[in-house]
């Protein structure tokens, strides 16, 4: 799934919240948005028929009732999807050594990711 600026903006939104969602919502909660009030509707429904989103409920606001958003996927499913998706198999180790050279990685970084390798190669014998 690839999704616009605009909505990954949303997303990000919604990531962060950690809660559903409504319109009025996700307008109050973009303070840095590129785009106007008046389309959030298309990018939500831009983004529930890429199945980023889906609709969990309707909660009370004001008079009226509104439909509540949540992400469909995770933060980290999101990003591994489209990076794997633009990288070949060979490309993976390349990936992984910048990703383990960076400044930011930690001892205890290192300690997680040795973890998941050692499952992951438990699952796949």
């Amino acid at each position: 799934m690839r999704l616009t600026k605009s909505e990954m903006e949303i997303m990000n939104v919604l990531w962060r919240a950690g809660r559903p969602l409504t319109r009025g919502d996700i307008l109050e909660l973009s303070t840095d948005k590129t785009w106007q009030d008046n389309s959030i509707h298309i990018l939500l429904n831009g983004m529930l028929k890429k199945n980023a989103i889906k609709p969990v409920g309707f909660s009370r606001s004001g008079k009226v009732w509104a439909r509540e958003y949540e992400p469909n996927v995770t933060v980290a499913e999101y990003y591994a999807e489209n990076l794997f998706a633009q990288t070949s198999g060979k490309e993976y180790p390349l990936l992984f050594s910048a990703m383990i050279n960076s400044d930011e990685v930690t001892p205890e970084l290192l300690d997680e990711l040795d973890k998941l390798l050692q499952k992951r190669r438990q699952e796949l014998e």
